[in-house]
């Protein structure tokens, strides 16, 4: 299986990435370099091919970094490396404060040291900080790679219309533009917007249109809907959960795989997504992500999960 991943460019950069992006917020591993489960699972995505990792410096505050570089030492040079910077203080983390320059630059040489990387092919602003403009964002994202810390910036948790302002304040500046989001997206959507809707609804209608126009890349988070869809959770029998997890089970008995591989090949189904971020913490779940990766879901499938997804979305408005 090494080495047999399909790799894609990330948006229009260089970057090669593939398919399976794997993430390091774990939630039943330690993130520190103290858990020897978390080391192999990251050591098997490498064995297994997987050429592109995700981190912040708020997983676990440095945690997830220092492990993340350890697994990379060694590792082939053709890996690809995302990580983010919060808003939130490390001191206080209920205290939000501005992207300043200081800020930005602390942050990165930070990751740079607990990753054992002297650039980072690609960094994101976690979330909003609520008070920087665009147009200052765009400039100070521009200082990190003209100071050689960044190859390429971009944004998670950020709505439609802060990612067209960043695209706007970038090119009429003349700096860098983001090349690159991160964000939800599930087959599933049990997280509703504030106006009580299906976040994969609003997702599919609001920002994947955007992305696609202006050739950013996607990582798309929680294929399982942060383990909602995990086979063997317990689901309240007769619920619109439930339904879901019977209609994906459907499909995957017909093709003859798992209800796993089924959500995350729908995750990459979705045209404008480039990588799906895997949050699998065994050997054997990464083994799952893999495959479904490599999935194809004929039509007939497809149109099977459309409706299940319209149908789950549906309930989930209603009880807003």
């Amino acid at each position: 299986m090494a080495g047999d991943l399909t790799r894609i460019p990330f948006g229009r950069t260089d970057l090669q990435v593939t398919r399976l992006c794997q993430g390091t917020a774990f939630r039943t591993l330690d993130r520190s370099q103290d858990d020897g489960r978390a080391l192999e699972v990251l050591q098997h995505c490498l064995e297994a091919g997987v050429r592109f990792f995700d981190s912040a410096n708020a997983y676990g505050w440095g945690g997830s970094e220092r492990l993340l570089g350890q697994a990379l030492q060694g590792a082939p040079e053709d890996v690809v490396v995302c990580t983010k910077v919060s808003p939130r203080r490390e001191d206080r983390q209920d205290v939000v404060v501005p992207f300043t320059d200081s800020l930005l630059r602390e942050c990165v040489d930070r990751s740079r040291q607990r990753l054992q990387r002297d650039v980072i092919d690609l960094y994101l602003l976690h979330q909003p900080d609520g008070t920087t403009p665009a147009q200052t964002l765009c400039a100070r994202m521009q200082r990190l790679i003209d100071a050689g810390a960044i190859s390429y910036w971009g944004v998670s948790n950020h709505p439609p219309e802060m990612v067209e302002a960043l695209l706007q304040a970038a090119e009429t500046a003349g700096t860098s533009l983001p090349v690159g989001v991160e964000d939800y997206l599930t087959i599933g959507g049990g997280a509703l917007t504030d106006e009580g809707k299906s976040r994969t609804r609003w997702y599919r209608e609001c920002m994947l249109p955007l992305l696609r126009g202006a050739g950013l890349g996607l990582i798309a988070f929680s294929p399982m809907d942060r383990g909602d869809l995990a086979p063997g959770r317990q689901v309240e029998a007769g619920s619109p959960l439930a339904t879901l997890c019977e209609d994906l089970d459907a499909v995957a008995g017909e093709l003859g795989v798992t209800r796993s591989q089924v959500c995350v090949a729908w995750v990459l189904h979705q045209e404008g997504v480039t990588s799906v971020l895997g949050g699998a913490e065994s050997p054997e779940h990464v083994d799952e992500m893999i495959a479904g990766t490599r999935l194809h879901l004929p039509q007939k499938a497809l149109e099977s999960l459309e409706l299940a997804s319209d149908r789950y979305a549906d309930a989930m408005e209603s009880t807003a």
